[in-house]
């Protein structure tokens, strides 16, 4: 595997290169030595925060984990990448599908991952009116939810906007190829 390690407003030292590389290295027995795993370090006030994103035939596993310590950072995101392993490998074989990046092994595996099984366990229907995006927002807001799914009444298509950390909203509009 191929490690692209960058900091913003951290120098990755050689302790904490060392560390990303042990603890991620771990993953080494899933994919191929040509994958690459890009990794993110950054620092704002209190919160250490690591980005690792593993582009993958079609797809990326990717994970973002905020602690107050980098090292712990380091460790929870590497539980997380695993547990999106398992679930992705459950796609797989369930779709019989190539794994690309993926070695054998990784699929010759046996292991118990009931838990690890995607499931939906309700559906919901609801009516969907055309509306502009900042009444979307308006209507998130009095609903007091974290995003609102409707039909956009300028493309007629549906969008979802969201709610930012930062208290600003986005809009997600479909594209399709």
């Amino acid at each position: 595997m191929k490690f692209i390690i960058i900091g913003k407003n951290i120098d990755v030292t050689p302790g904490l290169k060392q560390a990303v590389e042990s603890k991620l290295g771990k993953l080494e027995r899933y994919f191929t030595p040509e994958t690459e795993i890009h990794v993110t370090l950054s620092v704002q006030k209190e919160h250490q925060k690591i980005e690792v994103t593993i582009p993958v035939k079609g797809t990326i596993i990717r994970s973002e984990q905020v602690s107050s310590d980098m090292y712990v950072s380091i460790d929870l995101v590497e539980e997380v990448i695993e547990r999106q392993l398992r679930k992705y490998k459950n796609k797989l074989v369930a779709r019989q599908q190539e794994g690309g990046n993926f070695k054998q092994e990784f699929f010759d595996t046996a292991e118990n991952t009931d838990e690890d099984e995607i499931k939906i366990v309700r559906t919901k229907k609801f009516g969907i009116k055309p509306m502009y995006p900042e009444d979307a927002c308006i209507q998130m807001e009095l609903l007091g939810h974290d995003f609102y799914v409707f039909c956009n009444a300028e493309t007629e298509e549906v969008n979802v906007v969201y709610k930012r950390k930062n208290g600003s909203f986005g809009l997600i509009e479909p594209e399709f190829s």
